[in-house]
């Protein structure tokens, strides 16, 4: 539910903010203080957006937009209108909870279940059970379809993902992750055979075509990911990666740019899916954040999943005939 009415801010940036877009600016560290001071949550980036969008940023009567770029030392006058009240129906669906307490939650997410409710996944979402399980005690500054969500992973990509409360915590988390202070460590089996570690540093956005996949696109969002292998089998390696970025499909995109797609992936691998998996073989294993209220670092590990097991266990027999 919402944990405050619609606020009205007084911001000054200072002069070293000269040339920053004012939606960059108001997701940052610099406005982050400056709220605290004004008993207000940090915002995110998609939140100050959408907030600018509406009309809600003005100076000397002026409506700004979110392109707007800062002079350093003008007054802003800011509003944040009250989160709606969600519209989403909270189900009982078990969910596998590692931590929780007053600010946020750690959840095991199964393979096939979607993180937020989507034009064609309206309800049976990790969100639905988490308002139900938390008694619709959720951030809600990313919007009345994403309360609590400060980060995603894919339907088909089991794994863990860290859930926000308040909106002060779900701030301080988002600031963190755009920080790229998380530790997000996954493993996957992909095809071929991966000899030693490396990393892949290759931009991403939207392919140019095909609105529903990601693409390596030159201007596109930095992307870093780490991997080395695990243990190599005839034709896949199961294999370690480790984020230094968190773009959509970022494993999965990069994985396949070097030729080593992540099996079963019905969008960037084979043409020739890997049924038995329904859908990539790629779990999010470890988490790590600094607590964004207490301070305290916490790092959490989920066992591989029966199905990816399962699968290793198969090509081991393979391996063996």
């Amino acid at each position: 539910m919402p944990e405050y009415s619609a606020l009205t801010l007084t911001l000054s940036p200072a002069d070293s903010a000269a040339g920053l877009r004012l939606d960059k600016w108001l997701s940052g560290e610099d406005a982050a203080e400056l709220f605290a001071e004004q008993d207000a949550p940090p915002l995110t980036r998609s939140a100050a957006a959408r907030i600018l969008e509406e009309g809600n940023a003005s100076s000397g009567g002026k409506v700004l937009p979110k392109n707007y770029k800062l002079r350093g030392g003008e007054q802003l006058t800011l509003t944040i209108p009250a989160p709606k009240e969600y519209r989403l129906e909270p189900q009982n669906i078990p969910i596998h909870i590692l931590y929780e307490d007053e600010h946020l939650l750690v959840v095991d997410k199964p393979k096939g279940m979607v993180v937020h409710p989507a034009p064609g996944n309206p309800d049976g979402t990790l969100v639905n059970a988490l308002l139900y399980a938390c008694q619709g005690r959720l951030s809600g500054i990313n919007g009345e379809l994403r309360p609590g969500i400060v980060h995603r992973i894919d339907k088909d990509t089991s794994g863990l993902l860290v859930c926000a409360k308040t909106d002060r915590a779900h701030g301080i988390l988002s600031e963190a992750m755009a920080r790229h202070d998380f530790h997000r460590c996954y493993e996957a089996v992909v095809y071929g055979k991966l000899k030693e570690p490396g990393t892949v540093h290759a931009p991403i956005a939207r392919h140019p075509t095909d609105r529903k996949r990601m693409a390596i696109v030159a201007g596109g969002r930095d992307a870093v990911t780490h991997y080395s292998p695990i243990l190599q089998y005839q034709d896949f390696c199961h294999a370690k990666m480790k984020l230094e970025t968190g773009r959509t499909h970022q494993i999965r995109v990069h994985m396949a740019h070097i030729g080593h797609p992540v099996a079963g992936d019905p969008v960037y691998g084979p043409k020739k899916v890997i049924a038995r998996l329904a859908g990539q073989c790629l779990h999010a294993r470890e988490l790590g954040f600094v607590h964004p209220i207490t301070g305290e670092y916490m790092e959490f590990t989920s066992p591989l999943p029966e199905y990816f097991t399962s699968f290793l266990s198969t090509l081991k027999k393979e391996q063996s005939l």
